[in-house]
Formats: structure tokens, C-alpha cells, sequence
């Protein structure tokens, strides 16, 4: 699939479920690549995280891109491996993984299903849309415990790069929140 130049520039709220290829051999290989889930929050795939950006199949070879959420994340090798192994199972001998750093990632790729599936997980999904502009405005996060909106940041980062702690005023309890950019 070759994505537009406003998809290319991160103008547009590309999700994984648009860009599964229609061709059958490439939907078959992003449909292995997309039962990958993430090594550091192992309730979504790759997918529904919305670094799965592409699948195809070139004279044999399966061919998955993926675009990581920070540059430098280190669950990407741990990825990479994942998607190979998924596919050799499945019988592609000849795989390759590339890594694409752009258009960046964005919260906006994550699916609905994958944001709902944080919050189960006890993980306050990405609140709004990443911010075109240098202005974030702090959006009020909601407690995935008690769901009250009486929350408050503790510090900007959590248990990965991506993730803030939280706690609630409410319950008490604290609680990752997944950053929106």
C-alpha cells in the first residue's frame, strides 16, 4: 500500500483496520503480523497499537513495516522477532522487518479496540488527538479503576517512555496512563 503525502506528513488519523492490505497474499501476512502483541503491554497487538503500518509480499519474501512508537523504544527488536517467528510458523521462510520513523507514530493510529483494551488492563487510554501545533493542552484523565475524573499526574513518565503515572484523588489507586502524541 502506498499512503498519500498527508498520510506521509501525519495529516490524516490512519488506523491499522484502513491499512490492511486487499490484496490476499499481503492481507494474509498482515493478518499474522497482526496477532504480534506488544512486549511491554501485552493486551494489544501490533495492530491495535498501530505500529503494523504495512504488509506485502515481494517475489516470496513477506514484507511487514512497522513504525515504533518512540524512536528508540526498546520493545521493537523484541517485535521484529515476534513478526518473524509468527510468520515462519505460518510458513514464509524469507521475511523481513523494516522499521519506518516516518510519519511518527501518534496515539491517533491506535485502534478503538485497542484503547478499550488499555482500559481494561488498568491503563488510562490516550485522551484526544495529538496536537498538530507546539500547544498540548492537559485533558483530564480517567481513573480505569473507579473511572472517576479526579485524577492528577505524578510524573510524566511511568513504566515505559510512553506511559505516565497517575493517581486518583478517589480510590487512591495510581495508575499508568498512556500518553497522547
Amino acid at each position: 500500500m502506498t499512503m498519500t503525502d498527508s498520510e506521509q506528513a501525519g495529516d490524516t488519523q490512519v488506523t491499522g483496520r484502513e491499512l490492511r492490505p486487499q490484496d490476499e497474499a499481503a492481507g494474509r501476512v498482515w493478518d499474522i503480523a497482526a496477532t504480534v502483541n506488544d512486549p511491554e503491554i501485552p493486551v494489544l497487538s501490533i495492530a491495535d497499537l498501530g505500529i503494523l503500518r504495512d504488509a506485502r509480499v515481494e517475489g516470496g519474501r513477506a514484507v511487514v513495516v512497522i513504525t515504533p512508537t518512540y524512536s528508540g523504544c526498546p520493545a521493537m527488536e523484541t517485535i521484529t522477532t515476534d513478526v518473524t517467528r509468527a510468520l515462519n510458523a505460518e510458513g514464509y521462510d524469507d521475511v523481513r522487518v523494516d522499521l519506518v520513523l516516518q510519519p511518527a507514530w501518534t496515539t491517533d493510529w491506535m485502534s478503538e479496540d485497542g484503547r478499550r483494551k488499555l482500559d481494561e488492563y488498568g491503563i488510562a487510554p490516550p485522551t484526544g488527538r495529538a496536537a498538530a501545533g507546539p500547544v498540548r493542552l492537559g485533558l483530564t484523565v480517567k481513573c480505569p479503576r473507579c473511572h472517576s475524573l479526579n485524577t492528577r499526574e505524578l510524573t510524566r513518565f511511568g513504566s515505559t517512555a510512553c506511559k505516565a503515572l497517575h493517581v486518583c484523588n478517589e480510590c487512591l489507586e495510581p495508575f499508568d496512563y498512556f500518553k497522547v502524541h
